[in-house]
C-alpha cells in the first residue's frame, strides 16, 4: 500500500536502497514477455513450412498465431491493472508469469496451427497480467523525479528483448525444432519468479476500481470480429464478401456498444473521460498508431530476409539488431531532448523518422545491398525511442501514483491493440497486393490448388516444390509479387505514420511541465495525491 502524499520521499526507506534491483527484477519479467514476440517474428517462416520441419501453417494461421495473444492480451490489460490495484501488484505479476510460463510450454509442443493458436491465447493472458504490473511497481518504488529515468531503461529493456529475441530464436531454430522458440520462456520464467519473491515489494491502491466483466467481454469480442474480418479479407483477396463485411460491421458495432457502455457504467474498465484531455489522448494514440506500423512491417520484413534474400533465421535476426541496438541507446537518453526541445518536437521528429523509414522499405528489392535494410532497421529504432519514453512519462504522470495500474494497463491496451491491427491490416493488405500480383503466374498448378498457393509467397513456393523442374518458373514471379506486395504495404505504414506525427505535432505540449497543467479529470483527492509527488 503507498504511503500518503507529503513532501518528501514517500517510498520506504528499505525499498528505496533497492529500487534499481527491483527495477531489473521488472525489466526481466517485461523482457520475457516482449521476448517471445520477437522470438516469433524470426520463427514465422519456420512455421509456416509443411511438417516435420514447421507446422504448414497458412499466412493467415500465422497472422492469428500472432494476434490470438495480442487480442486476449489487450482485452485482459486493464481488468488485469485494476485487479492489480485491488489485490496486491507483486501477486498478480507472479500469476501471470506463472501463466504465461504454462502456456509457452503447451505452445512448443502444438501439433496443428489451431493448438498454437489456442495456446498463444493462454500465453496472452498471463502476459496481460504482467505487463501492467511491471511498469505499477516501477510507479511505487521510485518518486517522481526519478520516474521518467526509470522509464527511459523500462522502456530500453523493450529494445534489450527485441535485439535478444530475433538472435536467441535464430540460434535455436538453427539447433532445435521450431517449438524451442516457445520453451525457452519457461526457465525465464523460473527465475523471475525466483527474484520476484525475493525482491519485490507488494503494493496496491487504497482505493481501487470494480471490475467490469460486461465491458472486458465486449471489449475483447468487438476486437475479435473485427480483425476475424480484415485478416478474412485479406484472405480472400475480396473486402466486399459478405461473411467479411458481417465480421467487420458486427465488430464495429459491438465496440461502439462498449464505449457507450463505459461511459455509462459507474465502474468503467476504461474511464472515457480520460479521453475528454488532449495531451493524454494524443499520447495514447501515438503509441497505437507507432505499434500499428511497426507490427505490420516487422511481420513482412522477415519473409523478405528469409524468402527473398535466402538469409537463415539466426542471420535474420542478427539484421534485425540496429533496430533494437537504437532502442538501447536512445531510450534511457529521450528525455534529455524532451528537456531541451519539449515532448513536441522529440515525438514528432521520431514519428517523421518512423514514415521515412517505412517509405525506404518502398525502394528495397532483391538486389538492394544489404548495409541500407541496417541504416533503415537503425533509424527506425532510433524514432522509436523517441516517442515510446516521451509519451509512456505523458501517460504515466497524468493519473496519480495510486492509479499507476490502470495508466499503465490504458498505455499497454492501445500499444497491443495498434499492433493487432496493424499486423491484421498490413498483413491484409499485404496478402490482397501479393494474391493480385502472383494470380497470373499460377496456371500451372491444378485449379484446386490455386488458391492455397496464392495465399503467400511461402505457399507458392511450397506448391512449386511439389511442381519439381517445372516449379522453378514460379520462383521469380514469387519474389516480384511479394516485392511488389510489400512496397504498397510499407506506403500504407507510411502514412500512418505521418498521421501519428500530424496528431502530435497539434496535441502534445512543447515542453514537458513539472506537473501536466491539463491532466485528465481524475477525483480531487486523486489531484492532491499527484501535486504532493511532484
Amino acid at each position: 500500500m503507498t504511503t500518503p502524499a507529503v513532501p518528501g520521499t514517500r517510498v520506504p526507506e528499505a525499498v528505496h536502497r533497492r529500487r534499481w534491483a527491483i527495477l531489473g527484477v521488472l525489466m526481466l519479467s517485461l523482457l520475457i514477455v516482449v521476448l517471445d514476440n520477437s522470438i516469433l517474428n524470426v520463427a514465422v517462416k519456420t512455421i509456416s513450412t509443411p511438417a516435420p520441419t514447421g507446422l504448414g501453417a497458412t499466412q493467415s494461421e500465422l497472422e492469428w498465431a500472432i494476434n490470438a495473444y495480442t487480442l486476449v492480451f489487450a482485452g485482459l490489460l486493464f481488468s488485469a491493472g485494476l485487479l492489480g490495484d485491488r489485490l496486491g501488484r507483486k501477486k498478480i505479476l507472479l500469476g501471470g508469469l506463472v501463466m504465461f510460463g504454462i502456456g509457452s510450454a503447451l505452445a512448443a509442443f502444438s501439433g496443428s496451427p489451431g493448438e498454437l493458436i489456442t495456446y498463444r491465447a493462454v500465453m496472452g493472458f498471463g502476459a496481460a497480467f504482467v505487463m501492467p504490473a511491471t511498469l505499477a511497481v516501477l510507479m511505487n518504488v521510485f518518486e517522481r523525479d526519478e520516474q521518467p529515468k526509470a522509464i527511459g531503461i523500462w522502456a530500453g529493456g523493450v529494445g534489450l528483448a527485441i535485439a535478444i529475441g530475433p538472435i536467441t530464436g535464430g540460434v535455436l531454430l538453427d539447433h532445435f525444432w521450431w517449438g524451442s522458440v516457445f520453451l525457452v520462456n519457461v526457465p525465464i520464467v523460473v527465475l523471475a519468479v525466483g527474484l520476484m519473491l525475493w525482491l519485490v515489494p507488494d503494493s496496491r491502491d487504497p482505493h481501487p476500481g470494480r471490475i467490469d466483466p460486461v465491458g472486458v467481454t465486449l471489449s475483447v469480442v468487438g476486437l475479435v470480429l473485427l480483425v476475424y474480418g480484415i485478416i478474412k479479407g485479406g484472405q480472400l483477396a475480396d473486402f466486399t464478401d459478405p461473411v467479411v463485411l458481417a465480421a467487420i460491421g458486427a465488430g464495429l458495432a459491438v465496440l461502439t456498444a462498449f464505449v457507450v457502455f463505459e461511459k455509462r457504467s459507474d465502474h468503467p474498465s476504461i474511464d472515457i473521460s480520460y479521453f475528454r484531455n488532449k495531451v493524454f489522448s494524443a499520447a495514447i494514440t501515438v503509441i497505437a498508431l507507432v505499434f500499428f506500423a511497426l507490427m505490420g512491417v516487422t511481420f513482412f520484413a522477415v519473409f523478405y530476409t528469409q524468402s527473398v534474400r535466402g538469409y537463415s533465421p539466426l542471420e535474420t535476426g542478427l539484421l534485425m539488431l540496429p533496430l533494437a541496438a537504437a532502442q538501447m541507446i536512445f531510450a534511457p537518453r529521450a528525455r534529455l531532448l524532451v528537456d531541451r526541445f519539449g515532448n513536441r518536437a522529440t515525438t514528432t521528429g521520431g514519428m517523421l523518422i518512423i514514415a521515412a523509414m517505412l517509405g525506404a522499405f518502398a525502394t528495397l528489392d532483391e538486389n538492394t545491398p544489404i548495409w541500407i535494410l541496417e541504416v533503415v532497421f537503425f533509424l527506425m529504432g532510433t524514432g522509436m525511442a523517441h516517442i515510446m519514453t516521451p509519451t509512456s512519462v505523458v501517460i504515466m504522470q497524468a493519473l496519480p501514483r495510486e492509479k499507476a495500474g490502470s495508466a499503465s494497463a490504458l498505455s499497454n491496451t492501445f500499444r497491443q491493440v495498434g499492433g493487432a491491427l496493424g499486423i491484421a491490416v498490413l498483413g491484409s493488405v499485404l496478402s490482397t497486393a501479393y494474391r493480385t500480383s502472383i494470380d497470373d503466374h499460377l496456371t500451372a498448378l491444378p485449379a484446386s490448388a490455386r488458391h492455397t498457393a496464392g495465399e503467400s509467397i511461402e505457399a507458392t513456393l511450397a506448391a512449386a516444390s511439389h511442381l519439381g523442374p517445372k516449379g522453378a518458373s514460379l520462383t521469380a514471379p514469387a519474389h516480384q509479387a511479394f516485392l511488389d506486395a510489400m512496397h504498397v504495404t510499407a506506403l500504407c505504414g507510411a502514412g500512418v505514420a505521418l498521421v501519428g506525427a500530424a496528431v502530435v505535432a497539434a496535441f502534445l505540449p512543447g515542453r514537458t511541465p513539472g506537473t501536466p497543467p491539463d491532466t485528465p479529470r481524475v477525483p480531487r483527492e486523486a489531484h492532491a495525491g499527484a501535486d504532493g509527488a511532484a
